[in-house]
């Protein structure tokens, strides 16, 4: 098995509808410029309060991706 190399990004994801979606969208928006991502991990959830209700969810994610060699 040979060894790899990973890097990590950290983005903020944001949604209107949930913190999984929120995850969704920075993962999938990621995944149109970097190759071989491998994993996330959940930093920091907070939102955006309008009117005394939730207008935004947003998520930071660091992303793991695998570098090619």
């Amino acid at each position: 098995m040979s060894s790899h190399v990973y890097k990590y990004v950290e983005l903020v994801g944001s949604s209107t509808t949930g913190t999984d979606d929120a995850i969704r969208n920075a993962i999938e928006t990621a995944s149109r410029t970097l190759r071989h991502i491998e994993w996330f991990e959940v930093m920091e959830t907070r939102g955006h309060v309008v009117d005394g209700k939730v207008a935004h969810y947003q998520v930071t994610v660091k992303l793991g991706f695998r570098l090619e060699e």
